[in-house]
């Protein structure tokens, strides 16, 4: 997943420490930190975040679920300046340790809370969220070797690239609000398409596939 940046992105230039591995970019008004453990940041995945953060504002009360969070860039831009809190999972130890350290660093650690589990184990059945937001990985397994420095538990999507997807859309099938909302990214519109079954599994509906330069959002409401 080679990264692109959109139009009107701010410079994100990475600065590297040279006591520590850590690296620090842009991310909208945000700081990020990141190190080779876990998957590098896109800028480009900020329209994810903004289309989020619009949709919030028909979205039901309640708090932001993110999935695959990785180091809590897009769903801290997502609520960063509203009053959401938000919950961000992610299965890599790495990556939960500084998610938080990103929430603390931006002034928001009041707003997040991090969760470190499978999303097999993740506790549904109580709390509804208003808007589930997922990056998950979408490489098929045979393509992996095509992005060496990316950690292969962030871009291992299984045979098809899907696996991990169709999990992420059964969480947020069992966890959404009445009216709630899910913004998922893949990496290409025929992905999307493949889950259209999968999300009426869910009881989810596809409302807009948006085709970006490098990757695919979908937004699916509950039906």
């Amino acid at each position: 997943m080679p990264a692109a940046t959109p139009e009107g992105t701010p410079e994100t230039s990475p600065e590297t420490s040279q006591e520590t591995s850590l690296r620090r970019m842009g991310f909208g008004p945000l700081e990020i930190a990141y190190d080779d453990s876990v998957l590098e940041p896109r800028p480009w995945t900020q329209a994810q975040s903004l289309w989020a953060r619009e949709l919030l504002d028909e979205a039901p009360a309640g708090r932001v679920l993110e999935l695959c969070a990785g180091v809590g860039h897009i769903g801290l831009l997502a609520v960063h300046g509203t009053d959401r809190s938000i919950a961000c999972v992610d299965l890599s130890p790495r990556a939960v340790e500084l998610l938080a350290a990103n929430a603390a660093a931006n002034a928001m650690a009041a707003q997040v809370e991090v969760v470190h589990t499978d999303l097999a184990r993740l506790p549904l059945d109580e709390e509804r969220f208003a808007l589930v937001v997922a990056d998950p990985p979408w490489v098929p397994s045979a393509e992996v070797g095509r992005y060496p420095a990316d950690p292969t538990l962030a871009i291992d999507g299984g045979p098809q690239g899907l696996d991990v997807a169709r999990a992420c859309i059964r969480a947020a099938g069992a966890c959404l609000a009445g009216d709630g909302l899910l913004v998922l990214q893949l990496g290409t519109p025929e992905q999307a398409a493949s889950l259209a079954p999968d999300l009426e599994a869910a009881g989810l509906g596809t409302v807009e596939v948006r085709a970006l330069e490098r990757g695919t959002l979908v937004r699916a409401d509950r039906l």
